[in-house]
């Protein structure tokens, strides 16, 4: 029987065949790189919007760029937030802290010392000026680069540390990977390896918030990447339609793991140009510029406290580092592009403008980066008594089974018990030893 049904190609006519677009960086390794393409406005040329306006007059923000800090490093324009030179030298001391911080921990994984880091070299003054910006008792929920805001805080260097290393310190019982800190009596949400979860969760915390008739509102972060998964969009519309008291962060440091921010639709627009289709307030900042994260933070906080609803920040930055100790950047991307990175380096920047102003200069520099590497090394020094990764100072082994229930289930007490056993049985020799906590036995 003949088929005498049209071909697809009769069906089509003179219709051109679909073609898929798959995003394609600008650079690969090797190539030498050219920001040209970059708009990249100049410092106090945006106008700063009154905190109770309508979300509507923000939006050309969202295409724009808040800029604070000029090419002569001084501070212009109606968004300069006027902190004092004692503010703005603290706040230098806290960003070359997490630095120093992110150094000691890389090596310390070199070292064998832990599984795993991930630095935010580039991105401190978001996290740091995030921090100093925001009420101490706000509720952040982080990314994983957000160290900086434990850090300023007061969180102790020490804790982080034990953290780190899993040991028999750490306050979460090694049941977290590195660096996924949890600090309640900091305001200081766990971080989730699963990402842009927190920001749902963060929305949840400010309607919360709200319903209680409480001050204090929430903050999330996600990275450029995560806004991607579907849970950002369901915090947007959620932030939306309850006007939640919220500060949402998109940290658009222009790569993923190892695919670049246009997998994620930076190619159409800015991220912070969302806000728009969600209805709310939206606006986009220079990442590197330390004055000019905290004005706008500072900002959308004062306009969540006063019930006028969430705002979108997208921090336009760059990821100095691979994204984690577990990645070779080399292998995806031009070494020209730090180098080459028309922000410059945010603690730079912040440091020249204290020296424009004459409340800083290199000596003073130099003897704060020995300062505070010396405070680290301390506090590493300190946590490595209590352990590092696979050295045996740990949490007792029937702490696995601990803190879920207020009193352990019957059918979990017998698996406890048998995973007991099985230990002993393999394991003589740690039968009645001691776990560095002062508890022995073979339930150690």
């Amino acid at each position: 029987m003949v088929d005498e049904r049209p071909s697809r190609a009769a069906l089509r006519g003179n219709l051109p065949p679909l073609a898929l677009h798959v995003p394609e960086p600008r650079f690969r390794p090797g190539d030498r790189v050219d920001y040209s393409w970059l708009d990249i406005p100049e410092a106090g040329a945006l106008p700063r919007f009154d905190e109770a306006c309508e979300a509507r007059e923000t939006w050309p923000a969202t295409l724009g760029m808040i800029r604070v800090l000029d090419e002569e490093h001084r501070a212009v324009g109606g968004w300069d937030p006027r902190l004092e030179p004692e503010t703005l030298r603290r706040m230098l001391h806290t960003m070359a802290l997490t630095r120093a911080f992110d150094d000691r921990m890389y090596r310390g994984q070199r070292q064998g010392k832990t599984s795993f880091y991930m630095k935010c070299t580039g991105e401190e003054a978001i996290s740091v000026a995030c921090a100093y910006a925001l009420a101490g008792d706000d509720m952040v929920f982080p990314s994983y680069r957000q160290q900086g805001i434990l850090i300023a805080r007061g969180f102790p260097l020490v804790e982080m540390v034990n953290q780190i290393y899993s040991n028999r310190a750490d306050r979460l019982k090694g049941r977290q990977l590195p660096i996924m800190y949890s600090a309640r009596d900091y305001g200081f949400f766990t971080i989730s390896g699963n990402l842009a979860t927190q920001l749902p969760q963060a929305v949840g915390w400010a309607m919360a918030s709200a319903i209680k008739g409480d001050t204090r509102i929430a903050t999330g972060f996600v990275g450029e990447g995560s806004s991607a998964e579907g849970d950002f969009h369901a915090a947007m519309t959620f932030a939306a339609v309850y006007n939640a008291p919220v500060v949402l962060n998109v940290v658009n440091n222009q790569w993923a793991i190892s695919s670049f921010s246009g997998f994620a639709g930076a190619e159409r627009s800015t991220f912070a140009a969302r806000a728009a289709g969600y209805g709310i307030a939206g606006l986009r900042v220079d990442g590197n510029d330390a004055l000019a994260v905290y004005a706008a933070t500072r900002w959308a906080a004062n306009r969540a406290r006063a019930n006028q609803g969430p705002t979108l920040i997208e921090h336009f930055t760059y990821r100095a580092e691979g994204h984690s100790t577990s990645d070779d950047p080399a292998a995806y991307r031009s070494a020209h592009e730090r180098e080459e990175w028309p922000l410059g380096d945010p603690v730079m920047r912040l440091a020249r403008h204290l020296i424009q102003l004459g409340e800083w200069d290199d000596a003073r520099h130099a003897a704060m980066d020995r300062e505070v590497a010396e405070e680290v090394k301390a506090a590493a020094k300190e946590a490595e008594k209590n352990g590092v990764l696979g050295h045996g100072f740990h949490h007792p082994f029937h702490t696995m089974f601990e803190d879920v229930f207020e009193e352990l289930p019957w059918n979990l007490r017998e698996q406890a018990e048998q995973a007991i056993r099985e230990r002993v049985t393999k394991w003589p020799e740690r039968a009645g030893g001691n776990d560095g906590k002062g508890n022995t036995g073979g339930a150690a």
